[in-house]
C-alpha cells in the first residue's frame, strides 16, 4: 500500500511541476519548451584564456 501511495504522490508532484512550468513561461519567465535548446556551438566564444593574460608592460 505505501508503495501505491508513494507512486501516485510522484504523480502529483510531477502534474504540479508540469503546470508551474507551463504557468511561468505563459508569463514570460521560461522559453525552453517553445523555443528548444540553444545551439552553443553557434555561440560567441569568450576566449577567456586571453582575459587571464598579463598584458601589462
Amino acid at each position: 500500500m505505501e508503495t501505491v501511495i508513494a507512486f501516485l504522490f510522484v504523480v502529483v508532484v510531477l502534474a504540479c511541476l508540469d503546470r508551474l512550468m507551463l504557468w511561468l513561461e505563459d508569463r514570460g519567465h521560461v522559453r525552453w519548451r517553445r523555443t528548444g535548446r540553444r545551439d552553443l556551438s553557434a555561440e560567441p566564444t569568450a576566449e577567456l584564456d586571453s582575459l587571464l593574460e598579463d598584458s601589462r608592460p
